[in-house]
């Protein structure tokens, strides 16, 4: 039976004068930023009853609420509705509360009583319509630099916390005091349903805290719980209890310390994010990055943003610096994106810096976990918890940094185990967000050289760590750009290989075909679009031009007018639409590399000499190969008028097309070989149009000038940034051809690619030094095994036919006589020394074998 109406008198509009006055004594404390003005606007031109709705009871909640209401015209809290069904004298109510004394432990109750008095009111009053309000306020949720060191500790987390730790985050942090009004929530439709009183409080205070938790969560990330409850679930699931029975089975001991062995895996490997940490992180490193850095440049972020919302978002950057780690983290908190869970190799788990950064989000996952079954289950069970509640993730697919500034070949297992989660339990999509990462002078560029020439690599300590820090500080580093690429969506990858997979299961143990396929293309298109949105500063085009040069010198006016070139060039075919290129004019980029001291002017009276030193043009073949891949098709057009003075149109695009794979597997090139097709048609275009070539279209014939002049001159440059692949190709397949076939294995075929190489460079001009990287002869290797030019014969041995040598003498369009004379003489000499050594070729130490992080 329904009640008669209470009188709707309208409510008071203001706070009694308590609260006016506790308000006037907050105050001086409290800066408010009322959030969003839209719906705000609308809940003022609601006639309809409001019941605001807070996250956690607190005096201060009460008083900041009121003086957000008071100043964007809304109904005070701190009086009571029509009938004061709350019996309270106010307008609002809170779903959690701490109850205790000032000293004490408070116990915390999570329900509300109000909110059960409303629903009361709203079934016996049915012509009332009470609107809830809920009202999110965060007290410090980005403290500035001038806010202080203990600002950051007490900011707004996820705990409940008590009066004085409350108190302090006022005094501290009220001034970045965030109040966000959400949609409101109409009783008449939480009655409609028609459930059992009891239940219609539940649902509707199930509803509002997933409100606010969503709330909390995009404003200072999500709450993952203690370090120790994660481990507990971890080795609660089902994989890891199978595992650790087989292990305790296999080692013939009991269970009990198969379980113990178990638990100090998970506890090597779990993150124990905590938010003041991070805050705390973020505090420390402003100052470090304004000392070390002249900018950071961010691209293409809004994009991120715009389908970031609804998705689990990985981010996998390209991986050159153990800086890359902190920035990204810093650049995604310092824009209002939440952190990710970034998984760091255990070499990093260290005394102090080890804690720190297991707090700041980073896990810890060996180099290698073949061999240890138990181990491989614990940690596919952690990345699955991760991916089942949603928290983004950070990992580096190349598996550690690069030491010539290419993108390494990627590994999937991460990839894999992310989809293996995702598959066993698909509640958010997955959205893969490469980024790109460049820098003008890394604090690791000589270490890498010295790890490239074959020193073994220097182990990581909190010693060195420090004094590289320190070091760091002494000197300055130029600029960072930091671009997102174009992001990749897991469920379009999952549909293309398998339409069904939404309906199909997945054991642990299983390995369907189509999930490696999956992995492998999805490897290969992060790659490809960390590369499409690459940043060319004023370092990367010095270098590119300089290393070119035969002595790393030119005069002053060629210089500016390569320069000018290579971004017309860049300009005029573009890449991609994300690459970004500097907008210094040539003559700035010039006085750049001078003031940051990679540039030597020599003065003359014919004309200043602009050069680098040889160990800063060894360095800078880093910064040149962070872009070669942009100048792939104009250096492939000018390296076939190295050696030709006339070419067919016809040829130049027949030859880059059956060159393209192994260039693509290299570079991780974007277009299909028809599609590099047309790339080479438009560059020969530009080509044509700034005077490099002529073309005769009666013969279909292209054309270089005579001699020394400019246009050759700045063809040669252009070709040279790419000369030393094609000579690795020639090298590859001239030591096989020379061997002949079914004479060499894979393996050894690389050691004496190496070789060759190696003496190549010893004997004639010095060769950047990835020119005998093995990676990179292993790569072209597998690419030609691939396409079916070679074949693994029943003993191992490689074996060819007559496509190979016809392969082979296409490279005397692109390398001299002389070169191709050279590297033929010296193959056979490195190939019998290489039987009549008495150890393997292949123990010569490489760059893949000791630059491992």
């Amino acid at each position: 039976m329904t009640e008669s109406a209470a009188p709707a008198l309208p409510s008071p509009r203001h706070a009694p004068l308590w609260a006016l006055l506790l308000g006037k004594l907050l105050a001086p404390w409290i800066r408010l930023r009322i959030e969003p003005a839209d719906d705000v606007a609308q809940l003022v031109a609601d006639p309809r009853p409001l019941c605001y709705v807070l996250e956690r009871y607190g005096l201060s909640n009460a008083l900041i609420l009121e003086r957000a209401c008071r100043e964007s015209g809304l109904p005070s809290p701190l009086t009571p509705l029509a009938g004061d069904p709350l019996g309270r004298k106010r307008a609002y109510i809170a779903l959690a509360r701490r109850r205790g004394a000032w000293f004490g432990r408070p116990r915390t109750r999570t329900h509300s009583e109000g909110l059960e008095k409303l629903l009361a009111r709203q079934r016996t009053h049915a012509d009332l319509d009470i609107q809830l309000v809920p009202v999110s306020i965060f007290i410090g949720r980005a403290p500035d630099r001038q806010s202080g060191w203990f600002s950051v500790l007490f900011s707004e987390n996820w705990e409940l916390v008590g009066r004085f730790r409350r108190f302090l985050a006022i005094l501290l942090n009220g001034r970045n005091t965030i109040v966000q009004f959400a949609t409101p929530v109409p009783l008449r439709s939480a009655i409609a349903e028609d459930l059992p009183p009891e239940r219609t409080v539940r649902k509707l205070s199930r509803v509002l805290r997933v409100h606010f938790a969503r709330i909390r969560a995009a404003v200072i990330g999500p709450d993952l719980s203690h370090r120790r409850l994660l481990v507990d679930k971890v080795l609660a699931s089902e994989p890891v209890q199978k595992a650790i029975a087989e292990q305790a089975r296999r080692d013939n001991k009991p269970v009990e310390d198969a379980w113990r062995k178990a638990h100090a895996i998970a506890w090597e490997i779990a993150a124990d994010y905590s938010h003041p940490v991070v805050r705390s992180l973020s505090f420390m490193l402003t100052p470090f990055w304004n000392r070390i850095y002249d900018g950071v440049q961010v691209h293409h972020l809004d994009t991120l943003k715009d389908i970031a919302p609804g998705h689990e978002v990985v981010y996998v950057p390209s991986h050159r610096s153990h800086i890359d780690y902190l920035l990204l983290s810093y650049l995604l908190y310092s824009h209002n994106i939440v952190p990710p869970h970034i998984v760091a190799g255990v070499n990093l788990n260290m005394p102090v810096i080890g804690p720190l950064l297991r707090k700041g989000g980073a896990f810890f996952i060996r180099r290698s976990i073949r061999g240890s079954a138990l181990y491989s289950t614990v940690l596919s069970e952690y990345v699955a918890m991760l991916v089942g509640e949603g928290f983004s993730l950070e990992y580096f697919i190349e598996g550690g940094r690069s030491r010539t500034g290419r993108l390494l070949q990627p590994k999937s297992g991460m990839l894999a185990m992310t989809v293996r989660g995702f598959l066993r339990e698909p509640r958010r999509p997955i959205v893969f967000q490469p980024v790109y990462i460049g820098y003008e002078k890394l604090m690791e560029g000589k270490s890498y050289l010295d790890e490239l020439d074959g020193r073994p690599k220097q182990k990581e300590t909190v010693w060195a760590l420090l004094r590289g820090a320190i070091a760091m500080l002494r000197e300055r580093h130029g600029r960072v750009a930091v671009s997102f690429g174009e992001p990749i969506l897991l469920d379009a990858i999952l549909s293309q290989h398998a339409p069904d997979w939404r309906e199909r299961t997945v054991d642990d143990n299983e390995r369907p075909k189509w999930i490696g396929e999956a992995m492998d293309d999805l490897a290969q298109r992060i790659q490809v679009n960390i590369n499409r949105s690459a940043d060319v500063n004023p370092v990367n085009l010095l270098a590119l031009t300089l290393l070119s040069s035969p002595k790393h010198a030119m005069t002053e006016s060629d210089l500016l007018e390569q320069l000018a070139l290579d971004k017309r060039l860049l300009a005029a075919v573009p890449y991609s639409d994300r690459v970004t290129v500097t907008d210094m004019e040539p003559a700035q980029i010039v006085a750049y590399g001078e003031g940051i001291g990679i540039l030597q002017r020599t003065a003359h009276p014919l004309g200043d000499v602009l050069s680098m030193d040889d160990e800063t043009a060894v360095l800078q073949t880093y910064y040149r190969n962070n872009v070669l891949h942009l100048f792939t098709a104009p250096a492939w057009v000018a390296c076939c008028f190295q050696n030709n003075r006339k070419m067919s149109r016809a040829g130049v695009l027949r030859l880059g097309r059956t060159l393209y794979p192994f260039l693509q597997n290299e570079l991780f090139l974007p277009w299909t070989p028809d599609g590099f097709g047309d790339c080479l048609e438009a560059t020969i275009s530009q080509f044509i149009a700034e005077g490099l070539l002529k073309f005769d279209a009666a013969t279909d014939t292209l054309s270089r000038g005579p001699g020394q002049t400019d246009a050759v001159f700045r063809l040669r440059t252009i070709a040279r940034s790419l000369q030393q692949a094609f000579e690795r190709y020639f090298i590859a397949i001239a030591v096989l051809v020379k061997n002949g076939p079914h004479t060499l294995s894979t393996g050894e075929l690389e050691s004496l690619c190496q070789m060759t190489a190696q003496r190549l460079s010893l004997l004639y001009a010095p060769a950047a030094p990835e020119f005998f990287d093995r990676t990179l002869f292993r790569a072209f290797i597998q690419k030609i095994r691939e396409i079916g030019l070679v074949k693994t014969d029943a003993e191992g041995k490689l074996d060819y036919g007559d496509e190979l040598e016809a392969w082979a003498k296409d490279a005397r369009v692109i390398l001299g006589r002389e070169l191709r004379h050279t590297i033929l003489k010296i193959t056979p000499e490195t190939a019998r020394a290489a039987r009549a050594a008495a150890t393997p070729v292949a123990a010569v130490p490489s760059a893949d074998e000791t630059a491992t992080d």
